[in-house]
């Protein structure tokens, strides 16, 4: 079985050209050895090119069965496992034929059909504007001009995953896998229009949010558009701030701004606390004012109904009404003073006496005063003033009837 064998190959003797009918046999009868299908009659040879005494029926046995099995492997070899996390897609010649969901399947073998296996449930990311961390800035991609022909510093990340094998393996053309140049390429068209639509105080404080859901919306669209069978999961603002010459005065603007909204939040404060309660005193001021006006009308309104009252008595009988006012007045001053006088009947002396303090001492309890304490004053002493008589005595009447 040398390959040095001038004899192996079938080579005639004179170097003619190989004999292809006595390599097919001399490999059928290997193969037949290799199997044990060595037939009765067969002999094993003998020297190193002689003839051997192989049956033509052993040697179809030894091919069919080499055949059989080696067609069994090629058939076993369509067999393929797809995950629950992704999809395949099954080629017909090159050309696109069915998908596959989860499981064991099967397909032609090759070179009829093949499959190609994709993942839709992982997450993949690009970086525009750097590459792994913040510092590592690239310029030519974060910065950006906006609507107020401000120059800004912008770098954001997109995550995507796979929403259709078929759209992305046939309609992605990209350099890179994943079709990572191609959703770059969206991501950096989006983020400039968005910002070229905004200003530059939206797109440092405030709109991060609005400016990630409108540049996720147009990324989307994009790729929808070219059906490259991709989905926008989330896009992610990770840095916006102006460029490095500028940042000093850019971030004394924002304290600025800071500084005034502070301001103004404590002006509104303030506000808050001082408008209600002079709302409130005012208020109360009106009520008081109201309640005022009316005490003094029903006040006005008594007075005049008692004067009519007493008008229309007085009509009636003048003189005993004169002396009935004339005893209403004295009472009512007479009430107010704290003199007591006693008219002494058949005598010509008017006698006072100190009544009111003999009153306040008896109404209030003097408080108690301490050993060696200065002793009380003096009460008065009782006073007897003269008086003019009278004929008729009509003036200590008059006196005694006011006080009565």
């Amino acid at each position: 079985m040398a390959q040095n064998d001038p004899n192996w190959g079938g080579k005639r003797p004179n170097d003619g050209p190989p004999d292809l009918d006595e390599i097919f046999r001399k490999l059928n009868q290997r193969l037949s050895r290799l199997l044990g299908n060595r037939g009765p009659d067969e002999e094993p040879p003998v020297g190193n090119g002689g003839g051997s005494g192989e049956s033509p029926r052993g040697m179809r046995f030894g091919a069919a069965g080499v055949l059989a099995a080696l067609t069994g492997l090629w058939l076993l070899s369509g067999f393929y496992i797809v995950d629950a996390r992704e999809q395949g897609v099954v080629l017909r010649m090159g050309s696109f034929n069915r998908t596959t969901d989860s499981g064991l399947q099967w397909r032609a073998p090759y070179p009829f059909e093949t499959v190609e296996i994709v993942n839709l449930t992982e997450v993949r990311s690009i970086e525009v504007g750097y590459r792994g961390s913040a510092k590592n800035r690239i310029n030519e991609e974060s910065l950006m001009l906006t609507e107020d022909q401000n120059i800004i510093d912008v770098q954001l990340s997109v995550q995507y995953d796979v929403k259709d094998a078929r759209d992305f393996l046939f309609n992605n053309l990209a350099t890179e896998a994943d079709a990572r140049d191609v959703v770059k390429q969206a991501t950096e068209t989006a983020i400039r229009e968005v910002v070229g639509r905004n200003k530059v105080d939206f797109v440092l404080n405030e709109g991060r949010a609005q400016i990630a859901a409108d540049t996720q919306r147009i990324i989307q669209a994009i790729l929808d558009r070219y059906k490259l069978g991709v989905r926008v999961a989330k896009v992610n603002i990770n840095g916006v701030q102006p460029p490095e010459p500028v940042l000093a005065a850019f971030d004394d603007a924002v304290k600025a701004g800071q500084d005034k909204e502070k301001l103004r939040n404590d002006g509104v404060a303030y506000a808050n606390d001082v408008v209600p309660k002079a709302k409130g005193m005012a208020a109360r001021l009106l009520e008081e004012a109201e309640g005022y006006r009316q005490n003094v009308v029903a006040t006005a309104e008594g007075d005049a109904a008692r004067f009519n009252s007493v008008l229309s008595e007085y009509a009636k009988a003048p003189k005993v009404m004169r002396d009935r006012l004339y005893f209403d007045m004295m009472q009512q001053v007479m009430s107010n003073t704290t003199k007591v006088l006693v008219d002494q009947k058949g005598g010509n002396n008017l006698l006072y006496l100190p009544l009111d303090k003999l009153i306040q001492q008896s109404s209030v309890a003097a408080p108690s005063l301490p050993s060696g304490s200065a002793a009380q004053p003096a009460e008065v002493p009782p006073v007897v003033a003269p008086v003019a008589p009278s004929s008729s005595g009509s003036t200590s009447r008059d006196v005694t009837r006011g006080r009565n």
